[in-house]
């Protein structure tokens, strides 16, 4: 019991720094305080921290591999973003309903695909799931780059491999190779952050429940979880579908701020760089994959200056971050050059005073 209350205080502390910051940065942009490089990193450090948890879920909770994860991210941003299209253009209506929609349209169409995937590829383990997670996330990736849908005279066509022949009335929404283009930015700092917060709190309560705790016995000891009973299938693709969702979630987001998107954004590079994210902050650690993704986004940006040197300047960071957080030499080595007050004995602190005195 006491170490569930730790728990739950370490995560009602978590929660309660990210309302804290976003209320400093909401306060700080309504007051022009901050510069235009800091705004634009605003919500693209929502989408990638949401990233990170929904990862993090499967990888460090779970237990699981995955290599896939931007897949779910474009199957949520394609989807999303037709419905959102489609309720504006051809419906009429407003941007924010059509967006809230849009959301719960990209987290069911995210989670559909992460249960037709995971129903014959969670029975793999170790590098077997990794490899064809990452098979299924390029092949999501080639479908998408192919795929055509818009409104021809009013009414919704999509087709595969080849073009539409749109009437006179026509309004395109994905173009194949090219993607979405001429997007509204529909995505604010707000409500990035809101679905953030909401997705954090599902995490939590999730982790802390008694379904939870079955997942992590799967985590750790398959068998003997198996042998009391607890079911695998149902456990696994439920984490499975939930962090598609989540991704899915997060491609909306994504898109709706970036205003143009292709397929061939979200490759097998941008599954890694969760991954990074993921390991970086460690296993498990939700708090610390908000910290590993909201620094590693704000430091990618930054080194956009220095085009020529940028990735080796990030993989070199990269590094020297994972030795020191991996190496308990370093650590103490480190620890060793930081200056500490030497402690004065109680006895000798009264003389110090008298002397003074």
């Amino acid at each position: 019991m006491k170490k569930q209350a730790n728990a739950a205080r370490r995560d009602f502390h978590t929660l309660g720094a990210l309302i804290l910051i976003f209320a400093a940065l909401w306060i700080a942009q309504s007051a022009g305080a901050l510069s235009y490089t800091a705004r634009s990193m605003l919500i693209p450090v929502c989408c990638w921290c949401l990233m990170a948890i929904s990862l993090n879920l499967t990888v460090g909770i779970l237990g699981e591999l995955s290599l896939g994860h931007a897949g779910f991210m474009s199957v949520g941003a394609f989807a999303g973003v037709s419905v959102c299209q489609l309720l504006r253009v051809w419906l009429g209506w407003s941007d924010l309903p059509a967006l809230l929609l849009s959301l719960v349209a990209a987290a069911l169409a995210a989670a559909l695909v992460g249960l037709l995937i995971g129903l014959p590829v969670l029975r793999l383990r170790g590098d077997y799931l990794a490899i064809v997670t990452l098979a299924f996330g390029q092949i999501i990736m080639s479908v998408l780059g192919n795929l055509y849908f818009g409104l021809s005279d009013g009414s919704p066509v999509f087709s595969l491999i080849r073009p539409i022949s749109y009437g006179e009335s026509k309004v395109e929404i994905i173009r194949g190779p090219t993607g979405m283009t001429n997007l509204p930015k529909l995505t604010t700092f707000p409500l990035a952050f809101v679905v953030l917060l909401l997705c954090l709190i599902v995490i939590f309560n999730l982790i802390r429940s008694r379904t939870g705790r079955a997942i992590m016995a799967l985590r750790d000891n398959r068998i003997a979880a198996e042998s009391i009973g607890i079911n695998v299938t149902a456990n696994k693709l439920l984490v499975f579908s939930l962090s598609a969702a989540m991704a899915g979630m997060a491609g909306v987001l994504y898109t709706f701020n970036q205003g143009t998107v292709t397929a061939s954004k979200f490759d097998y590079n941008q599954s890694i760089m969760v991954l990074v994210f993921v390991v970086l902050g460690g296993l498990g650690s939700m708090r610390g994959s908000l910290i590993a993704a909201a620094l590693l986004t704000i430091l990618s940006t930054l080194l956009n200056e220095f085009s020529s040197y940028r990735m080796l300047i990030y993989a070199l960071v990269l590094i020297a971050v994972m030795l020191l957080t991996n190496n308990e030499a370093a650590k103490r080595r480190l620890a060793s050059l930081i200056p500490r007050r030497k402690a004065v004995p109680l006895g000798e602190r009264g003389k110090g005073g008298k002397e003074n005195g």
